[in-house]
């Protein structure tokens, strides 16, 4: 892969994180029985950014959780060599029963990650709502899911790629366009 540009940097995620938080607080018209919930593994890690500047903005904290969709995957056989998929588990710090779920991920693409999700969240609990922000929207939807709070929209070929880069994870923050 070859990349073609740095389309976020350091300061621009920081930057698409404070204006989700706040959009997250005004659409909830605060955070009661609000709950964030990271898709594995860099939704985690925005998901706890994300909590860090609600509390910043509130003065209180916002549960975070963390929900692994690994045996929710509709395309399971595609991405394991093997016919056993390695699951990671699910950590939700509260119940999610008659709660504002928020469920957060690096980049909505086809939607089926989080039609994963869906399903693996109403198999734990019934949320009153579930809202999705992601950082990075970059459209081919295949299933009919939108996101209610989007970082930035960045629209792509089927061939190119994008790549979202946490210091949790990875060496630096950036979001990055590849050709494949």
């Amino acid at each position: 892969m070859v990349q073609k540009a740095i389309v976020l940097d350091q300061a621009s995620i920081r930057r698409a994180l404070t204006r989700i938080a706040h959009e997250i607080i005004e659409r909830n018209k605060g955070i009661e029985n609000c709950v964030l919930v990271g898709i594995k593994t860099r939704g985690i890690y925005l998901a706890k950014r994300l909590a860090e500047k609600i509390e910043q903005i509130e003065g209180e904290s916002i549960p975070v959780g963390e929900i692994d969709i690994t045996l929710y995957r509709d395309d399971l056989t595609t991405k394991t060599s093997n016919n056993e998929p390695e699951v990671k588990g699910s950590d939700l710090p509260v119940e999610i029963n008659h709660k504002k779920v928020i469920l957060i991920d690096d980049v909505l693409y086809t939607g089926r990650t989080v039609r994963a999700a869906l399903d693996a969240l109403i198999d734990i609990g019934r949320p009153s709502s579930i809202q999705l922000a992601v950082l990075v929207d970059r459209g081919h939807r295949e299933l009919p899911i939108r996101a209610d709070f989007v970082g930035k929209n960045i629209p792509t070929s089927s061939s190119e790629k994008i790549m979202v880069e946490l210091t949790e994870v990875d060496s630096e923050d950036q979001v990055t366009i590849h050709d494949n």
